[in-house]
Parts: structure tokens; sequence; C-alpha cells
């Protein structure tokens, strides 16, 4: 009995993690008129970086109450709590000076919240779920979840990055601090933010807004080239785990990369391979424990030996849990979003990152990976052979389900 009801889980696991038909999220006719609409610029931007929660959701939501015209809202999670409660009453303002706000969450990652959201609904947000789940969860699509956390004001500020809504970004875990990447970008890039949030909004709603005013002229703010590119089954495939291997094989020096999963696909684990056997100096921080559950950092650590093999250079973070997901290499090139280095998030999961070649931008994306080094703890290959053997079965039983974590 046992063993059938295994059997089954792994038929339907295999069913789900299969080769996704990739298919537009978009009408072609919708896709003309967004791509008419949105100006093409990339360079130019000022970009702001915050590591901690607080100092985030702060610049928000000063952004947030300066908004004339409309919001854009978009996160995995957006969650009931102080923080959650105090930007929700924000949007509902606004709405009420006659604003548009429009507030998109993954259907999947917000059951239970009902109540929350239709009490900003009531106040005249505009609120849709993406991805309804609906039981007993055997098409693929109903796996498939809108991981991105976006947000567009006035078609001029955008924030993107890591962060969801949550006090626990904030506040911690009981037993360490929250470690986490976001951006605010202001200039051009802001109107491929929009895009993105568009052809989401489009997909779930069923209805384009006007665009007259969310494509504004954008002038210049700094100086920072920015690049955003979405990947997902619904819409243009992996194009983001196309790109980390890319940048992957054109390093030279070093490559630094942070996320709170290290479950890489097959062309990401040759990439980093390959990069580490030419002599690059390749490092990886990521969590020492998971935030929810053991399959994570179980499925995590079976993957360790092999990379250390290769001479990767894997350390745990141990002053909290490590959530960033930023890969930077050579002073040159960096990426910093929502795409963790496991096969739901380059497979399965819709994720937005923003990629920039511009030095000095790598450079404090360098500075902080070497900060958060000074809290971590490389492995040895020696000793972490002689790991124990439970510990070894578990990690064996969690590559069994690392597709879905």
């Amino acid at each position: 009995m046992i063993g059938t009801a295994l059997l089954l889980l792994l038929l339907w696991l295999a069913y789900l993690t299969g080769k996704p038909a990739v298919r537009p999220l978009l009408t072609e006719k919708d896709r003309r008129e967004l791509d008419a609409a949105a100006p093409a610029g990339k360079g130019g931007n000022s970009v702001e970086t915050f590591t901690e929660y607080g100092p985030m959701t702060e610049a928000l939501i000063c952004d947030l109450q300066q908004a004339q015209d409309h919001i854009h809202f978009q996160f995995f999670k957006f969650e009931e709590g102080a923080s959650g409660r105090r930007i929700a009453s924000i949007l509902g303002s606004k709405a009420a000076q006659g604003v548009e706000v429009r507030v998109l969450y993954d259907h999947f990652g917000n059951l239970g919240r009902k109540a929350f959201y239709k009490e900003m609904e009531r106040a005249g947000v505009q609120i849709r779920p993406f991805g309804i789940i609906r039981p007993p969860l055997l098409k693929k699509r109903d796996n498939y979840r809108n991981h991105r956390k976006v947000v567009v004001i006035d078609g001029r500020v955008g924030y993107m990055g890591g962060m969801n809504i949550a006090d626990r970004y904030g506040e911690g875990l009981s037993w360490g601090n929250w470690r986490d990447t976001h951006l605010r970008i202001a200039g051009p890039a802001a109107a491929q933010l929009q895009s993105s949030f568009l052809s989401d909004w489009c997909y779930a709603t069923g209805e384009m807004p006007a665009l007259d005013s969310l494509f504004p002229k954008i002038e210049e703010t700094g100086t920072v080239p920015l690049r955003i590119l979405t990947s997902g089954p619904l819409g243009p495939g992996p194009v983001i785990e196309e790109a980390f291997c890319k940048m992957l094989d054109d390093s030279r020096r070093y490559v630094f990369l942070e996320s709170p999963y290290l479950i890489p696909t097959r062309p990401v684990r040759d990439a980093l391979c390959r990069a580490a056997g030419r002599g690059v100096d390749v490092r990886i921080i990521v969590p020492y424990r998971g935030d929810r559950g053991v399959l994570t950092p179980l499925a995590t650590r079976g993957n360790v030996q092999s990379l250390l093999e290769a001479g990767v250079k894997v350390a745990f973070y141990r002053k909290g849990y490590m959530h960033a997901k930023i890969l930077v290499s050579d002073n040159r090139a960096c990426t910093v979003g929502s795409t963790n280095i496991d096969p739901r998030s380059f497979r399965l999961d819709l994720e937005i990152n923003a990629f920039t070649q511009d030095p000095g931008y790598s450079q404090s994306m360098k500075e902080i990976f070497l900060k958060d080094e000074r809290d971590s703890v490389y492995l040895d290959l020696e000793a972490w052979k002689r790991r124990g053997i439970f510990e070894k079965a578990g990690e064996i039983i969690a590559k069994l389900t690392s597709s879905q974590l």
C-alpha cells in the first residue's frame, strides 16, 4: 500500500515537473500594443539597494504616498501583519484619492488571506489573484507560481528583488536575522517593470488597462544600465536560467552567488563546474537552516559534495536566514531579482531579475557579498564527506521532491 502510494506520488511529481508547455501571457494583439507603448531605453537609471526590510518598506511607503496617477503592486506573498496592514491602508487611501491602484498576488502563496484582500477591495483597490488553484491540482499550469515582486509608481519608480511583504523579513526568525536584497529603480528601466506587471495583470484579469498614462516619458536619473528579464512557463521560457549560464560561462576571475536554495538544474550545475574548472573563484553562500521544514535544506545539502569536488566553494550563512538572490562576476556584471537556484525558479515559476554590466554597481554588490561572507563558514570537502549516514539518507529522500521545493 505504501509502495503504491509512493509510486503514484513520484509519477504525479514527474508529470507536474515535466517540460512545461510554454505559452504566452498575452495575445499577439496585446503584446503588440504593449511593445508599442513601452519605451525602449535601458540606460540612465539610479538604483538603491536594500539589504534590510525596514529601510526598504519605509522608502516604498514614501513613494506610495507620493503617487499621483497609478500604483501597480505585485508580490508573491502579501501578508497581513504590521507592515502589511500599514501598506494596505496607504493603498486604500490612494485609491480613495482617485489613484488607480492595482494589486496582484499569487493565489497559492496567499491561501487564507481572503478577508485581508477583501478589506482592500472595499477601499477601492483593484486586487486580483494570479493562477487560481482548483483542486485536485492535476493540470500543469496549476503548479506554476508567480514568484515576482514588482512595484511601479506613476510609471517612473519601481521596486523589485527578493523581499515579500511579511513582518518576518524585518523581525527575522527565532534563531536569527532575515537577509535579503531588494532594489529601488528610478529611470527608464521602470518601463520594463511596468511591462512585466501589465503582462501578468492582463493574464490574470483578461483585461489590458488603457496604456496612455502608464508609460510617461522618463528622464535619465543616473548612470546604471539595466536590462529586466522575465522568465517562466507562461511567457518566454527559461530566459533567466540561460542568462545565469551565460554569466557563468563569461566569467574569468570570480563568481559570487547568494541563494536560499542550492538545487541547480543540470545546465546551471555544469556552468558552475566549468567555471571552477578553468580556475574561476566560484563562491556560493546559502543558509545553514531552512525557513520552513527540513526537505529544502536537505535537498540543498545533497548537492554540496559534487560542487565541492568540482572546486566550487560553498559556505553556510550562520547569522540567520539567507534569502537574497544575487550573482556578481568579475567586477563588471551582476544580477539581482526573485530567482532562486532551483528547478522551480528556473522552470516552473514566473520570475524577474535585473541584469547590469555596470562596473560600479557590480562592485557594490561584491561588497555586499563580502560582508555576508564574514558571517558565513566555508565547508571542507573531506569533513563534509564524513557527515552522518542518516543525513545522507535524508538528502536522497529530499532529492525526490527537490523539483517542487
